[in-house]
């Protein structure tokens, strides 16, 4: 006999392994089948005015080109050194042009973003910008060709100096004549005050020789001759001394063809007036002066002399034992005594002396 239980049992399990019963018929009451909607979604529309993207317009593009087109020639002007044409009327209304596409093309829809790019290009090189860096270039390099007509460059080779006869390099000594005729002057020097005074002698420095500027803005073929320098390892205080000393000098240097010593730092005779002297050499008295200063020449050949007496107990204050010490770290000479030298300024090599007067030939009237 089948139980009620067995009954409500066999009503979920008989026949389909636990499955629920299947509906009756027709479905349960009030039961509803929902259909999925297959009908595809509209597409999207954005109805705000504005957002449609715009190809690049004719007027971005003639910006972007105008723009490198322009910082293309100013680069070319500052490599070919022309400063002047780069800061000139032409140049900073080619600027304007430029700048005033570059607006337009900010104002158009389509080249707004071209015109940017150009905006930024001529912001960052433009007239001002390039024309600093020309500057700055041709100040550091000297070269100025940009600028310069063919007949400044001619100039710039004249072999001699502007406002000196060409000629006089010609007869005066060369520069060979001046270096021997020094070297013989300081022996004859450096012997006669060892044999009165016992000196002994340091060489300072070194031979110097740069080329004398010709006044057209380039280097002539003439030079400015120093020789090294002769000094006393000994000091030479004494006021009486150093007569003797300056005296036994002028005996030599008219010996060898000059005139006789002139003194620059002594009131009677120098004709400069006596505030200045105390400026230039510590006093206006020769007897308590930190630097006696004689001169000659052989004019009108070129050769100079200078015969100097440094003389450090006269150095009320330290400042002259200062400067006496930075100059001689920077060149090994003793601090104080006698020191001698030889300039000549416009000497001509002789080696030099043939292709000088050729090219003077290209320069008539020149002087």
């Amino acid at each position: 006999m089948v139980t009620d239980n067995e009954r409500r049992r066999a009503r979920y399990v008989g026949g389909a392994e636990g499955a629920p019963p299947v509906p009756p018929p027709g479905g349960y009451r009030g039961a509803k089948r929902q259909q999925p909607d297959l009908t595809p979604p509209p597409p999207a529309v954005d109805s705000s005015p504005g957002q449609e993207r715009r190809p690049s317009n004719a007027l971005g593009w003639v910006a972007l080109v105008a723009a490198i087109l322009f910082v293309l020639v100013l680069f070319g002007a500052m490599v070919a050194g022309g400063t002047d044409l780069l800061y000139g009327v032409t140049m900073i209304v080619v600027q304007l042009v430029v700048l005033g596409v570059i607006v337009a093309a900010l104002f158009s829809p389509g080249g707004r973003r071209l015109g940017t790019i150009a905006l930024i290009l001529t912001v960052l090189l433009n007239v001002a910008t390039v024309g600093a860096l020309s500057a700055l270039r041709t100040s550091a390099s000297g070269n100025y060709e940009g600028v310069k007509t063919a007949e400044q460059r001619h100039a710039e080779a004249y072999p001699a100096i502007k406002g000196t006869d060409p000629q006089q390099a010609l007869s005066q000594q060369s520069l060979e004549e001046v270096r021997a005729a020094a070297d013989a002057l300081f022996a004859d020097v450096r012997e006669r005050l060892t044999a009165e005074f016992g000196y002994t002698w340091t060489q300072v420095g070194a031979e110097d020789l740069r080329p004398e500027r010709n006044g057209y803005g380039g280097e002539s073929m003439l030079y400015e001759f120093t020789t090294p320098a002769w000094a006393t390892n000994e000091p030479v205080q004494d006021y009486d001394r150093k007569l003797e000393v300056m005296e036994v000098v002028n005996q030599v240097v008219l010996d060898h063809g000059l005139w006789d010593l002139y003194s620059f730092n002594d009131p009677a005779n120098s004709g400069i007036d006596p505030t200045m002297i105390a400026k230039l050499y510590g006093s206006d008295d020769p007897r308590t002066q930190t630097t006696w200063e004689y001169y000659t020449e052989n004019y009108p050949d070129p050769l100079r002399f200078y015969a100097n007496i440094h003389d450090l107990s006269n150095d009320t204050d330290g400042g002259f034992r200062t400067a006496r010490e930075a100059q001689s770290a920077r060149t090994g000479e003793p601090l104080e005594g006698l020191q001698l030298v030889v300039v000549a300024s416009a000497v001509l090599s002789e080696a030099d002396r043939a292709e000088f007067e050729q090219r003077l030939q290209d320069y008539p009237g020149f002087e």
